[in-house]
């Protein structure tokens, strides 16, 4: 097995200093009843803190605008109850030691049209157009971009107030920003739209949006991916230079670190190079990156295409490329979701303690 000990150093990032180079990827749960986190939600981070995770995501939290949930359930950072609540949630990471950001949410055009009641808020998205080209409610005016900014912003000052660490927002897997992204859904022909530069103006401007709320030294990450929810295949950018053109502003609008969402952390992400997703946003942005997909699994279908246990991998090639600097920071999900405690066994060389993967597990995880 590689030498993982580089994985145990310490890096800070922005005011905090991180224990070591694992983060917890955000994992949507719906366990939170109305919005409001339980003792539940703030023992199941806790117990991954005190497994060894360096820095827990949380899972996305809906930020406190209405148009911005589609899925009952999931913690929303609105109204003095559930803050506090979802505030207890960092009180008890905090309380093992651990470290941890929120992961602020607005679902875009996920929110489908055809299931909501007649009084609800309205469907937002870049061109009222989803990615087939069907019509999904009405293009997003600038006072709806301008209202969507102000409650990320917020959404961030929230969580500098009830203590978390620093903040991620969700730029990734198809919902808003990734929609403002995505030559597909953005038909924009204003500022928003256009050139990649008009489609990435909306997360910038949210970005530097929750920078002006927080103190300077508390961290912002951004989670991006070139995969969505209804297409592996998609892409925002086609090369390495639209991908520049995507992270160069974001990083100047005050994006700490990026968090690269891919499905095979070791897949190449452009011909010509082996350097996979993060390794090339953090060559264009100057910034950290976290890396993320399937660490730690090899993950196999049966003949039949059913999902069967998802073996534990060797980390040896995640080692050798973080040995030569393609990324600073590794987040891992599923592993986590069987084993809390894989950092520490990891650390401690337990390979074979920790158990395979296998979906069905996953209806009493905690």
């Amino acid at each position: 097995m590689a030498d993982l000990s580089a994985l145990f150093t310490p890096f800070q990032l922005g005011e905090i200093t991180i224990p070591n180079r694992f983060v917890m990827a955000p994992m949507t749960r719906s366990r939170s009843p109305g919005g409001l986190a339980g003792e539940d939600v703030a023992q199941y981070y806790a117990r991954r803190a005190a497994g060894g995770v360096g820095l827990i995501v949380t899972e996305g939290v809906w930020i406190d605008e209405p148009s911005a949930s589609y899925i009952d359930n999931v913690p929303t950072l609105s109204g003095p109850e559930r803050l506090s609540a979802f505030g207890r949630v960092a009180d008890a990471v905090h309380a093992v030691g651990g470290l941890i950001f929120p992961q602020l949410w607005h679902s875009g055009l996920h929110r489908h049209s055809d299931k909501l009641s007649p009084d609800a808020p309205p469907v937002l998205s870049p061109s009222g157009v989803a990615a087939d080209g069907s019509s999904v409610g009405a293009p997003m005016s600038e006072a709806d971009i301008a209202r969507v900014v102000d409650a990320y912003g917020r959404g961030a000052q929230d969580a500098q107030r009830l203590g978390f660490d620093g903040i991620e927002i969700h730029g990734a897997h198809g919902y808003l920003s990734d929609q403002f992204f995505l030559a597909a859904t953005n038909h924009r022909q204003d500022r928003y739209g256009g050139d990649i530069a008009g489609r990435t103006r909306f997360a910038a401007e949210v970005v530097a949006e929750c920078r002006r709320r927080v103190r300077p030294g508390f961290p912002i990450g951004f989670r991006m991916s070139q995969w969505k929810l209804w297409d592996y295949d998609a892409r925002i950018a086609a090369s390495p230079q639209e991908l520049e053109a995507l992270v160069t502003p974001l990083a100047e609008a005050g994006v700490d670190i990026f968090h690269c969402s891919t499905r095979r952390y070791w897949k190449p992400e452009f011909e010509g190079s082996d350097l996979n997703l993060a390794g090339w946003v953090k060559k264009f942005s100057g910034r950290p990156t976290i890396t993320v997909g399937s660490v730690g699994l090899a993950d196999a279908l049966d003949p039949g295409g059913e999902r069967k246990a998802i073996d534990n991998a060797p980390l040896d090639e995640l080692a050798q490329r973080f040995g030569r600097g393609e990324f600073d920071l590794v987040a891992v999900g599923r592993a986590l979701l069987i084993t809390p405690d894989w950092v520490n066994k990891v650390r401690e060389g337990r390979l074979s303690e920790i158990e395979a993967f296998y979906p069905k597990k996953l209806v009493n995880f905690y």
